[in-house]
C-alpha cells in the first residue's frame, strides 16, 4: 500500500515539483476537471516554491473541496463557463500564452521520473500493483518501476491513452459520480475509491500494491 494521500497534495506534487524546478517560469497555468486532485497538487508545490498556481475549473454552484482546498494554497481560481474541458482547456491555453506563463499538460505530462524513483525505493516488489486511471501518468510510471508486475488500472475519466502492457477495468460510473469509499484510509470518491471497490472483487496474483494518490 502507498499512502500518497499523506503527502500534501498526493502523488501529483511529486510531478509538478519536478515541473518546477526545472522550470524557469513563476505561474503555472492547469485546466482539469473540479473534482481533480491535480490541482491540490500544483497549488501545494506552487505555494511551497513561492510561484504562482492559475487554475481552470469548470464553474459550478458550489466550489467541491478540491478546488477550496487549492486556493487555501494561494492557486489563482478561474472558472469557466460552459465547463466542459476542452473548452476550459481553450482559456486556460490563451491564458498562459497571454502572460508568459507555463501551461502544464494534462496529469502533468511526460515527468513521471520522481513516481518511478518512490516505487522503486519501496522496499517490495509487487506483482500485481492497481491504481486509477485519470490521464494515465500514475500508470506509465508504474508500469517503468515494476516491468515485470501485473499492472491493473481502473479507468475512472473520459479519456486514458493506451497504456502498453496493462489491463484496463471499467468502473461502470461515469466520472462524476462519486462512490463510498470503503478503504481503510482516504481515497478520492471520484478516483481511488472506485479502483479500490474493483481491485477488492478481484483475486490477489501474489504480492499486491495499490497506490492511493490523494484522500
Amino acid at each position: 500500500m502507498v499512502r500518497d494521500d499523506l503527502l500534501p497534495g498526493g502523488t501529483k506534487a511529486r510531478i509538478f515539483r519536478s515541473l518546477m524546478e526545472a522550470s524557469p517560469a513563476t505561474e503555472f497555468v492547469y485546466a482539469g476537471p473540479a473534482f481533480g486532485a491535480a490541482q491540490v497538487a500544483l497549488a501545494a508545490v506552487a505555494y511551497q516554491m513561492c510561484r504562482q498556481a492559475t487554475l481552470f475549473v469548470p464553474a459550478r454552484k458550489t466550489r467541491t473541496r478540491y478546488t477550496i482546498e487549492a486556493e487555501s494554497y494561494g492557486a489563482r481560481i478561474i472558472e469557466v463557463r460552459p465547463g466542459y474541458l476542452s473548452n476550459v482547456r481553450c482559456r486556460a491555453e490563451a491564458w498562459a500564452a497571454e502572460r508568459g506563463a507555463m501551461m502544464v499538460p494534462f496529469g502533468g505530462g511526460c515527468r513521471t521520473e520522481a513516481i518511478t524513483e518512490a516505487a522503486q525505493s519501496l522496499p517490495i516488489e509487487p506483482d500485481e500493483v492497481w491504481c486509477a486511471g485519470g490521464s494515465g501518468t500514475l500508470a506509465r510510471a508504474l508500469k517503468v518501476a515494476w516491468p515485470d508486475a501485473q499492472l491493473h488500472v481502473v479507468r475512472v475519466g473520459r479519456e486514458l491513452p493506451h497504456i502498453q502492457g496493462a489491463t484496463l477495468h471499467e468502473t461502470g460510473h461515469p466520472f462524476e459520480r462519486a462512490v463510498k469509499p470503503d478503504a481503510p484510509f482516504p481515497t478520492h470518491p471520484n478516483y481511488e475509491a472506485k479502483a479500490w471497490a474493483i481491485m477488492q472483487g478481484a483475486r490477489p496474483n501474489g504480492r499486491r500494491l495499490f497506490w492511493n494518490v490523494y484522500g
